[in-house]
């Protein structure tokens, strides 16, 4: 792995019409982009119009299940952007995670939330459950916006750009060390789920 970035995928959990998901993954993307770890991008999973039935696992995959299974697959990291939708996190987000079992596996998962006074960081921590599930580690640091339409502007800069950034920083950090140590341990000893 010696100088060869990590590849961490910053997914937008909501699908929702109107959905604010963009704004702070496209924000998170550009702090991301800064940190020399990782080659990052945004899979945003209203690109993936998965179907309504979960296939079996031993089934071949068609379409953009097989499109955005092959994206987790290719991923070292993770970063999940969610809202909070009475109390939790997306029907869209937990439809997409439960299409996938070893695409998640062994690979750390870093939480941003969005949300009115709460943050979000209930929809957090209701992740944190399915993650481990999954075997994916999620980072103790997070990044949370409270009320984060009044935060951000047009250009998806955000308003409290100075305590998030400095906590994206924290975040990336941890994110990095579990992903390098994980990717190393995948290499020399494949995970089994």
């Amino acid at each position: 792995m010696d100088g060869v970035p990590l590849k961490l995928s910053i997914i937008i959990g909501s699908v929702r019409e109107g959905r604010f998901g963009p704004k702070v993954a496209h924000w998170y993307h550009e702090q991301a982009k800064t940190f020399a770890a990782f080659d990052s991008e945004v899979i945003d999973l209203a690109d993936y119009p998965l179907p309504a039935a979960l296939a079996p696992f031993d089934r071949p995959r068609e379409g953009a299940v097989d499109r955005l299974g092959t994206k987790l697959a290719e991923s070292d990291a993770f970063c999940v952007v969610t809202p909070e939708y009475n109390h939790s996190f997306p029907a869209s987000l937990k439809h997409a995670i439960d299409h996938f079992q070893g695409e998640w596996s062994a690979k750390p998962v870093a939480l941003v939330s969005y949300g009115g006074m709460a943050g979000g960081l209930r929809a957090a921590e209701h992740l944190r459950l399915v993650f481990a599930e999954l075997h994916a580690p999620t980072i103790r640091e997070m990044v949370s916006f409270h009320n984060a339409w009044s935060s951000f502007d047009a250009q998806s800069n955000s308003d409290e750009m100075g305590g998030a950034a400095s906590a994206v920083t924290t975040q990336l950090c941890q994110l990095e060390w579990w992903a390098r140590h994980l990717h190393s341990a995948r290499v020399a000893d494949p995970y089994a789920f």
